[in-house]
């Protein structure tokens, strides 16, 4: 059955999905600048220290001109978009942080809170986790992976049975979330008993075999966050501590 969400539920989204097309913006801006002065043979430009734009006048081609006149009125103009991407993420990420100090009992915020005292999880991978799918009330734990799009496909005709992989039906922006989180898990939460599954399964193979297995811890870590903001019970061997939103 299909459980719709409320506006409510809907507008939260706002939050996290407005800075991560504003991140987008923003690398794209950056990536234009560098581009083009290193055209002109600049290496290394940082267009968002404080002081780019009266470097800009000093800088150098590669065979020791001043970068162009028209070149640096463009440049100057993408600055502007840069630097006012960058304006609205902190100030959209300000508004979180507050909106997530003192969460309500039993809300979405309180959620996310509850997630950040999990080392390796950060604010905002929290906030997608919870904006996204964890607002929700699932029954069991196939129900989660499939709202991730992390189920695995059978494949059954006959006498042929075999699996096609991830289904990807699910949340997009939530499994991207989920499995950057898994590789996090791995490096910060070491000791945990879904990092030593890892461990003994994987080792030190690297390519497609690795890239499956973090999909497969990936699905597991979200069940497991699922139950521990269901019943409070820590992901076996998870390290904890009182970093707030």
């Amino acid at each position: 059955m299909v459980r719709v969400p409320t506006p409510e539920d809907e507008d939260r989204k706002r939050r996290t999905r407005e800075r991560e097309r504003l991140l987008t913006e923003r690398t794209g801006h950056t990536n234009r600048i560098k581009g083009l002065l290193h055209g002109q043979g600049i290496r290394d430009a940082q267009p968002l220290m404080p002081n780019f734009l009266s470097n800009l006048d000093q800088m150098r081609t590669g065979d020791g001109r001043a970068v162009p006149p028209r070149l640096r009125d463009e440049i100057r103009r993408e600055h502007e978009r840069l630097l006012l991407a960058h304006k609205q993420i902190k100030t959209i990420e300000a508004e979180n942080s507050a909106a997530y100090r003192e969460p309500a009992k039993g809300s979405v915020e309180a959620k996310a809170a509850l997630l950040v005292k999990l080392k390796a999880v950060g604010p905002q991978t929290a906030q997608v986790l919870t904006n996204e799918v964890f607002y929700r009330d699932f029954q069991n734990r196939r129900q989660v992976g499939s709202c991730f799009g992390l189920t695995d496909t059978p494949y059954d005709s006959g006498d042929s049975r075999r699996q096609q992989g991830i289904s990807k039906a699910g949340n997009h922006r939530a499994r991207k979330a989920a499995i950057e989180f898994a590789w996090l898990w791995l490096r910060y939460q070491p000791d945990s008993e879904l990092s030593r599954w890892f461990v003994q399964r994987v080792g030190s193979v690297k390519g497609r075999i690795r890239k499956i297995a973090i999909v497969a811890l990936a699905r597991k870590l979200m069940v497991a966050l699922w139950r521990y903001l269901q019943t409070g019970l820590v992901p076996v061997g998870a390290v904890m501590h009182q970093t707030s939103l």
